[in-house]
């Protein structure tokens, strides 16, 4: 049985930092891909960052130059550190893991981030 664990949320003001964390336990086989999706009420969850097993990161336009997303291939974690935090950051944050060799995602439980004004 497979699980993706995060850590790392909580309460935080505008213009403050935070660092996500996403573990993977009972995982025999690689990622391809290892990501952050964000969920904000009323909307749909949508893709915050993402990294591929060659370390190529994507990100969201909203994103770009505030969060960084990291991986450690072997352990099978994955970072995501946000500065420069905005309300409009508030959201549940999931990790998400692609499985190699036939491309299925393993999903966490999510986190919370809440940014104060």
């Amino acid at each position: 049985q497979v699980q993706l664990v995060e850590s790392g949320g909580g309460l935080v003001q505008a213009g403050g930092s935070l660092r996500l964390s996403c573990a993977a336990s009972g995982s025999i086989f690689s990622f391809n891909a290892m990501g952050w999706y964000r969920q904000a009420p009323g909307k749909q969850r949508e893709l915050v960052a993402s990294i591929t097993r060659a370390g190529k990161a994507n990100y969201a336009d909203s994103v770009k130059g505030r969060f960084t997303i990291s991986a450690m291939n072997a352990a099978q974690i994955a970072y995501l550190q946000m500065n420069s935090l905005k309300p409009g950051d508030t959201a549940v944050y999931y990790c998400k893991a692609t499985r190699m060799f036939d491309n299925y995602d393993y999903w966490g439980q999510g986190t919370q981030v809440t940014v104060s004004s």
